[in-house]
């Protein structure tokens, strides 16, 4: 079943409130296994509304509309839904009634207009709106579908989740399963000239890549009526993708890098710690984010400033002088001083320069030196990141975290 998703609402144009119905309805009629065609948003406008939807039923089988459900004057989903269908709007006393108690509930005396929301497409499937006044509902006649929802997410998603996918999960065969693969270390552009071969002969599988905070994402993704068919078609695949980019993956479900390096090191309850300069405490943060890390995470220090390098992790002033902050001798000697401090089964300092400000010709903005002292083995990485600040520093966090992995994983 092929899908479009129509929000509605001039609020959405005029950028007063974020369109969040969007994203979280094309996920989950994905996993119902409804493949969304197309997103788009219309203002409170009959015209172009009914343009839209007209010209939407020409390319998909279901259209899910939010928004425009209420009792005012401006909400005509219902009717502009109605005549595109071809169906009459019929008054369903059940609604009008549980609208008249609802207002009693709440001591309030129900207006007349409130009862526009009681009135439907002929056959409708209601909807009940358990967090609001205004029911949705589900349309159909002939191949031709529609799913009619409110338009706040608090009410959209409980909706959605408890009475619409049951009844579209009636009505739709197949099943969409999908694999992930997470890279790191390969950018979006490469991944995909690796692959591209793949993707240009494959119909299902479909297989899509995304760039999400320095990672890349690949999804493969295939439907059928079960899942132990899709598997079968999307297995080799993975494979095929795994034998050209091996070494770059860090997971097969969508998990960050952070989070798979932490669960690594809380699997082998492997201790960490860290001395942070230009990060300012990222890497810490990155780290943290996940519950059950203090089992693992010994010590945070941010010894940004010279005197802090020397008073914390016992780097020498005469380094600092000859060497300067950012370099292998500097990173070296703190990655000494972190281990003295903590003992730690994982040390990691990082010491650089994020800019904008700062660099030079022999020490360039995006210059970082990450040390890592893992038992007896010491690494220290020269790496030139390039970008903004809050980049690099969010590069040179995922470049620790992604050669932990690899150390530990060896």
């Amino acid at each position: 079943m092929k899908a479009a998703i129509l929000t509605i609402g001039t609020e959405l144009l005029m950028g007063m409130t974020l369109n969040t119905n969007s994203e979280y309805l094309s996920r989950k009629l994905n996993e119902l296994g409804i493949s969304v065609m197309y997103h788009s948003t219309v203002g409170d406008n009959e015209d172009r509304i009914i343009e839209d939807i007209n010209r939407l039923y020409e390319k998909v089988d279901l259209i899910v509309t939010s928004g425009g459900l209420g009792p005012t004057k401006d909400d005509i989903t219902k009717e502009v839904i109605a005549n595109a269908l071809g169906l009459d709007l019929v008054l369903n006393e059940e609604v009008k009634l549980g609208l008249i108690e609802r207002f009693k509930k709440y001591g309030r005396n129900i207006t007349e207009n409130n009862f526009r929301q009681a009135y439907f497409p002929k056959d409708s499937i209601i909807l009940d709106n358990d967090f609001g006044t205004a029911p949705g509902c589900i349309v159909k006649k002939g191949k031709k579908m529609a799913l009619l929802l409110p338009g706040p997410p608090r009410e959209v998603n409980p909706m959605f989740e408890n009475y619409a996918s049951k009844e579209l999960q009636k009505m739709n065969k197949n099943i969409i399963t999908s694999k992930f693969i997470k890279v790191f270390g390969m950018g979006e552009s490469k991944v995909e000239d690796k692959i591209m071969d793949i993707v240009e002969n494959q119909s299902n599988p479909t297989i899509a890549t995304y760039v999400k905070s320095g990672e890349v994402l690949i999804r493969v993704t295939s439907s059928s009526e079960n899942e132990e068919e899709n598997y079968k078609l999307i297995n080799p695949i993975v494979d095929e993708i795994t034998s050209r980019i091996g070494e770059y993956i860090f997971n097969y479900e969508d998990m960050s890098l952070p989070e798979t390096t932490i669960n690594l090191l809380l699997e082998k309850k492997f201790t960490i710690s860290t001395a942070e300069s230009c990060t300012g405490g990222l890497i810490a943060k990155l780290i943290t984010d996940f519950s059950g890390v203090s089992d693992i995470y010994k010590c945070s220090l941010i010894t940004y400033a010279n005197e802090a390098k020397v008073k914390e992790l016992n780097v020498s002033e005469q380094s600092l002088d000859e060497f300067g902050a950012v370099s292998e001798e500097v990173c070296l000697e703190m990655l000494d001083g972190l281990y003295e401090k903590t003992k730690s089964d994982i040390c990691i300092t990082v010491t650089g320069i994020a800019g904008p400000n700062g660099g030079s010709e022999e020490k360039p903005v995006g210059l970082v030196y990450i040390g890592i002292k893992y038992f007896d083995n010491t690494f220290i990485f020269k790496k030139n990141f390039r970008g903004g600040r809050e980049r690099i520093r969010m590069n040179t966090a995922l470049f620790a975290f992604n050669e932990i992995r690899k150390i530990v994983t060896t």
